[in-house]
């Protein structure tokens, strides 16, 4: 297929610098949790993304000295962080790429716990979080020191092969922006009051990397020009764009974005694709250097319209280069229905902030390219000429369909309903969730075009039904289901009086059922449900309160910087949310709520409870099959297996990645080695 050609201003080669990009593709710098621990595998990751067509490929943030250490990602400390940040360089240049590298000193936002060296910002507060630690001011010598060590960290970066050394000025995490912010800097010498005198260090830091390697390599510069914090932080219409006005021709890159990462990094629950434009689309009118945003774009028209308005000369992406490395591919070969486009949960970012290889609910490969040698779109051609079923089109389900197709097994994949999806068809329609679809619609696409894989609707399985269809491989994607007895994280068994009260689960309210108010929702759960079904309840007219034994509502979306927004949304929407509260009983026309430290009990009025505590795999078709082996072997069935939620209930990224790995291990032998590879760090000499 050939290439549209309202698309050919994206494929265009732009000068940065010194340096040309092949495209206007650009990944923008993001972490991937794996950071200087598994150096390799993130260096394959980046190199995959070359060879998905994008231009320019960055790395993360990467701290330049043990004052400002970023426990779980990169660093460039001295020539001894050089090799494994060369491994990248050498990856994405395989495939003819530009490497970006972003250098940073994160000041007050770290503790420096690795290090234990004291932490330091323009002036002294107290670090980020709720560390016991005060970070101290910074006198002349400490910032000459930053700037010579900012310096020394962009001429390793060079000698590592990096093309683009960033200036990073972004996300409130890093120095020059605690410069540039009153209420971080309350200095009264040249680098404090006027806004000239906040961006000094930020100058100066341009002028010394445009000094020490501008002649060879490009110097960009990564700002927030929004905080989104109106009078008190910067804005697009106050100091962002003074900003951008008194340094517009030092950068050879701008790279643009809203401030902090928790909004630069906005989910598709509270933000549509492009969201950013209103805060960045002024700095191309300021600037004849090359403009790099983000805004989490999947569409190659509104990627095109972008360039074709002069808001933007690059493409930058994050997540959707995440969700789809071949993305940039994908549109020059004229297929951008191929695309998987990125669904806005930040289950990725949940990775980094964990400390771990990050995830993708789209991308079932990210963080696999070296660990299990995935390809997000290569795949071994089957072992066998075997027939597989695969029972349920949930997301394990149908991504397992997919992948064994797309390895050129027959699959007959059966649905006992008229809809495809399972859980995603269902979770799609609540409250801000609607992007989710994607994951269905995409592997819905994708299997239209397998003419080996046959799919059956309304077709619920029994057990004679498996042994009859004359298949070799069997996977039961039955899903899972909401407990509705209180048992969970916090409950080992049933809570009393269940017989007292109507109780619901999620899957009630999405079956369309609508509880009796007032409605009170058990949360231990912690994810995005609890909140959702708030969210909807409340908005269907009834007085809700959400009770959960943790001290925030949807704990967990901290780590997809989710929670703050969640909170403040329900408490606008009059949720009631009881935190450090336990649901202790359940009684007629009321609850029993238990302090979840003390004990203590009270009651408040209820006319119904939902139960949002833990799922159970809908299994019993895997089990009535696996105790009957002597059926098994006479029907020809080598393999039975369960996948997905069927075999552990949990996040639909984890669903998607156990139907891949079906398809993926088919053929493997069974072992008890270790089924990925590990980096493994060279013991010191002691």
């Amino acid at each position: 297929m050939s290439r549209d050609p309202r698309f050919d201003i994206l494929f265009q080669p732009m000068r940065i610098g010194p340096k040309t990009a092949r495209n206007r593709f650009y990944q923008v710098p993001h972490c991937t949790g794996m950071g200087r621990w598994w150096p390799t595998p993130s260096a394959v990751s980046r190199g995959t993304k070359a060879e998905g067509g994008w231009a320019v490929v960055c790395t993360e943030q990467c701290d330049i000295h043990p004052t400002g250490n970023v426990l779980r990602q990169i660093r460039l400390w001295d020539e001894r962080d050089i090799p494994p940040l060369a491994r990248t360089v050498e990856q994405i240049h395989a495939h003819g790429s530009l490497a970006g590298i972003e250098l940073v000193h994160n000041g007050y936002k770290m503790a420096n716990f690795e290090s234990r060296e004291a932490p330091f910002a323009p002036s002294a507060r107290p670090v980020y979080g709720v560390f016991p630690v005060t970070a101290r001011a910074m006198d002349k010598s400490d910032i000459a020191a930053v700037r010579r060590w900012h310096r020394q960290a962009a001429l390793n970066a060079r000698k590592a092969g990096f093309d683009i050394i960033y200036v990073y000025a972004g996300h409130d995490l890093a120095l020059p922006m605690h410069f540039l912010a009153r209420r971080h800097n309350q200095r009264g010498d040249e680098y404090g009051g006027s806004l000239e005198n906040r961006a000094r260090l930020l100058r100066e830091l341009l002028e010394d990397t445009h000094d020490a390697v501008g002649d060879t390599c490009a110097v960009a510069l990564r700002i927030a020009v929004d905080e989104l914090l109106g009078p008190d932080g910067i804005t697009a219409a106050g100091e962002g764009r003074e900003v951008v006005e008194m340094l517009a021709e030092m950068p050879d890159l701008w790279d643009v974005n809203v401030s902090a990462w928790e909004n630069d990094s906005l989910t598709a629950r509270f933000g549509d694709e492009g969201f950013q434009e209103r805060y960045t689309s002024f700095v191309k009118k300021l600037t004849t250097k090359p403009v790099v945003g983000v805004g989490r774009y999947t569409s190659p028209d509104r990627m095109a319209d972008l360039v074709k308005k002069g808001v933007l000369d690059f493409i930058g992406a994050a997540r959707p280069s995440i969700a789809d490395p071949f993305l940039p591919k994908k549109i020059e070969e004229g297929r951008p229905e191929d695309i998987r486009e990125c669904i806005g949960c930040n289950v990725c970012v949940s990775g980094n902030n964990l400390s771990h290889p990050m995830r993708c609910t789209q991308n079932p490969t990210m963080s696999e390219e070296w660990r299990r040698g995935w390809h997000p779109e290569r795949i071994a051609p089957r072992a066998r000429d075997e027939k597989i079923l695969v029972v349920g089109a949930g997301p394990a389900g149908l991504e397992a369909a997919r992948a064994l197709g797309q390895r050129g097994y027959r699959v007959d994949l059966a649905e006992s309903s008229r809809e495809l999806g399972g859980r995603v068809a269902r979770e799609c329609r609540l409250p801000g969730l609607t992007s989710w679809g994607r994951v269905r619609d995409w592997r819905i696409g994708q299997l239209a075009k397998l003419p080996n894989v046959q799919i059956f609707r309304e077709s619920a399985m029994t057990a004679d039904d498996v042994l009859a269809a004359e298949c070799q491989v069997v996977a039961i994607a039955t899903g899972s289901c909401w407990r509705a007895d209180g048992v969970g994280r916090h409950h080992s068994f049933p809570l009393p009086g269940l017989d007292r009260l109507p109780v619901l689960t999620p899957d009630d309210i999405m079956d369309g059922k609508r509880p009796t108010g007032p409605v009170v929702i058990y949360d231990d759960d912690h994810y995005y449900m609890g909140g959702v079904i708030a969210e909807k309840l409340r908005r269907d007219g009834l007085d809700v309160s959400l009770v959960t034994p943790e001290s925030m509502a949807s704990a967990f979306t901290q780590f997809n910087l989710e929670q703050t927004r969640i909170q403040a949304h329900l408490i606008e929407l009059g949720v009631t949310i009881l935190v450090s509260t336990d649901l202790a009983a359940l009684h007629p026309g009321e609850v029993e709520l238990a302090c979840a430290y003390t004990g203590r009990t009270r009651r408040v009025a209820a006319g119904s409870v939902v139960m949002v505590t833990t799922q159970t795999p809908a299994d019993a078709l895997y089990h009535e099959l696996a105790a009957r082996p002597r059926a098994l072997a006479a029907a020809g069935i080598r393999k039975l297996v369960r996948i997905g939620d069927a075999l552990a209930p949990g996040i639909i990224a984890a669903a998607v990645w156990s139907g891949h790995r079906l398809a993926r291990e088919l053929d493997a032998a069974e072992t008890d080695a270790v089924g990925f590879r590990r980096e493994n760090v060279e013991l010191a000499e002691l």
